[in-house]
């Protein structure tokens, strides 16, 4: 009969084994380093390289057809050996992204609970209160930099998954290592299960979260507040805490009470805002118009449609225009129609800056594109093909940017898009699309607005120049003047996402720029050469030696002496 004491001793061997023989370099061990480890003969003889390894990865995701399975494999790479996942990834960023973020990484939440190999992250429930403390201290890592946090109310476009949701900070977190080079031992992915409204999932026997409705006490909000309290007082007052799908409701607010206390940003609306204002930025280059001579139509007045209205509004101030005037310039259309004064569907504080005068007779979007005669309409779920007509007829190049996640929540195709418009429009998606060839023979290369452009670049300045608080001037304007002309020809808004490690680079070096020359950041001295600092950094897939530092005492004897 097997006791405690030997099932745990059992279980910490085979740890052990799997650890050394798997987690690290594989058979990419030397020999020496088998010998010393104590692993030799558990592995095959061979002495592989990292190159022979990459290569068969390769090989057999090729194999594959299916998004799922290619984002499972992946993963059981990532838990096997990280280096190694790291260099297939950064390798092929173009291919893959898609699979390990959007829009495959939606579909792996849905099904979270079916194809759980092991868990990745913290699980932090609300009968947790009191003692998130002692769970950050479960985590192995002591020197935590950068923490990405859901509680999974609003997972992409895809609605409340709860703890099924901890595959997006995961995700982020691997866009972090793979396109901004920081340490994957420094980030953190967490999850707050407050329990769930999908009421799919409260009857689903592989759902691992608490079966329980969403609480929305004051208990939720003293639980976040004992987590950012905890994170801080563990990891330190620069620790980076970013916010990850949470619902419109919280997201704001939360922003608001943190963003000076902390050091703290939402990607759903900080993100979101640069990518698509970096967008608008490139269109501007395109069409020869500066982007105070823009109008705007956002099909939607939640977290991201503010997010990116504010910013604009920034940009059009930097432009020289006044805080009112950049706001007449954007106008919103919601479930309830055009935000206006005087309808009977109040609007909420964060949406006051954009309510107007009524424009006249509007009762649908279609009647909205044609009343306000926008140059460019954002997000939405309906643009149909109509509205996309309609936005050619009164602008040479109209911009079109469809910004829902995952693809099949996007509210045209890239095809119809350029299509509808006979190849006029400047169109960007939230999710991948590839190439589109017009009857006439022209190619466009659709641009996708992928917050990846831009969050892990801020995260490594923010990390290495110490930032406290992360303004939103910081992500003002971080983008644009990085994608070519050549590139611009070809349809894009954005740069081939098969240079992000170094737009992300190029984002840090401005962003530190920045933070010291206002005073923002507590990592001193200042590097001088911030291009030399951040390249000497950034993390690389190379693996360590586990050979001991040995070396001679020249000249030295170990014989007394003799007279």
């Amino acid at each position: 009969m097997k006791t405690a004491a030997g099932c745990f001793n059992h279980w910490v061997a085979d740890i052990l084994f799997t650890f050394c023989s798997c987690l690290l370099d594989g058979m990419a061990f030397t020999l020496q380093e088998r010998q010393i480890l104590g692993i030799h003969g558990l592995l095959p003889p061979k002495v592989e390289t990292q190159d022979i390894q990459t290569l068969r990865f390769q090989k057999n995701l090729k194999k594959m057809t299916d998004p799922l399975e290619k984002y499972i494999y992946l993963m059981g790479i990532q838990e096997r050996n990280e280096r190694l996942f790291y260099r297939v990834l950064m390798e092929d960023i173009e291919e893959l992204m898609p699979i390990v973020y959007t829009p495959t990484v939606g579909l792996a939440c849905t099904q979270y609970g079916h194809i759980f190999r092991r868990p990745k992250g913290l699980f932090i429930s609300i009968l947790d209160r009191g003692h998130v403390r002692s769970i950050l201290d479960n985590w192995p890592e002591t020197n935590v930099s950068a923490v990405v946090v859901t509680d999974g109310e609003r997972i992409l476009g895809l609605g409340d998954l709860g703890v099924y949701g901890m595959g997006i900070p995961v995700g982020k977190l691997c866009l972090y290592t793979a396109c901004a080079g920081i340490r994957p031992e420094k980030c953190l992915p967490v999850v707050i299960d407050v329990g769930t409204n999908n009421e799919t999932l409260l009857k689903d026997p592989f759902y691992m979260g608490l079966y329980q409705k969403r609480d929305r006490s004051q208990a939720y909000d003293d639980l976040i507040d004992e987590f950012m309290e905890a994170v801080v007082n563990k990891y330190g007052q620069d620790t980076l805490i970013q916010f990850e799908d949470f619902g419109n409701h919280n997201a704001f607010r939360f922003l608001r009470k943190y963003r000076e206390k902390y050091c703290t940003f939402n990607d759903d609306i900080q993100g979101t805002a640069s990518v698509a204002l970096a967008g608008l930025l490139a269109a501007q280059r395109a069409i020869g118009k500066p982007i105070t001579q823009h109008k705007l139509l956002f099909l939607g007045a939640g977290e991201a449609a503010l997010g990116i209205a504010n910013l604009i509004v920034m940009a059009m101030m930097e432009a020289g225009m006044t805080q009112a005037e950049a706001q007449e310039k954007i106008w919103m259309y919601d479930a309830h129609g055009l935000l206006v004064k005087g309808r009977s569907q109040k609007s909420d504080n964060n949406q006051e800056a954009f309510v107007h005068d009524s424009p006249g007779d509007v009762h649908s979007f279609l009647d909205a594109v044609n009343t306000i005669k926008p140059t460019a309409i954002i997000a939405g779920r309906l643009f149909t093909h109509d509205v996309i007509k309609v936005m050619g007829t009164f602008n040479e190049r109209p911009i079109i940017f469809a910004l829902s996640n995952p693809t099949n929540k996007a509210e045209c195709t890239a095809e119809e898009a350029y299509t509808l418009t006979d190849g006029r429009c400047l169109f960007a998606s939230g999710s991948p699309f590839g190439p589109v060839t017009l009857s006439n023979g022209q190619v466009f290369t659709p641009g996708q607005g992928n917050n990846a452009y831009i969050f892990p670049g801020v995260a490594l300045a923010v990390i290495l120049s110490g930032v406290r608080h992360i303004s939103d001037t910081v992500f003002l304007e971080a983008l644009a003047e990085q994608l070519t002309d050549e590139e611009l020809a070809e349809g894009r808004l954005y740069p081939p996402l098969s240079n992000i490690r170094e737009v992300s680079v190029q984002i840090a070096i401005k962003a530190m720029e920045y933070v010291y020359s206002k005073g923002m950041a507590f990592h001193y001295p200042e590097p001088m050469d911030k291009n030399g600092f951040i390249r000497a950094t950034v993390w690389n897939t190379s693996y360590d030696s586990f050979l001991p530092d040995t070396y001679d005492w020249p000249g030295v004897s170990f014989k007394p002496k003799t007279d």
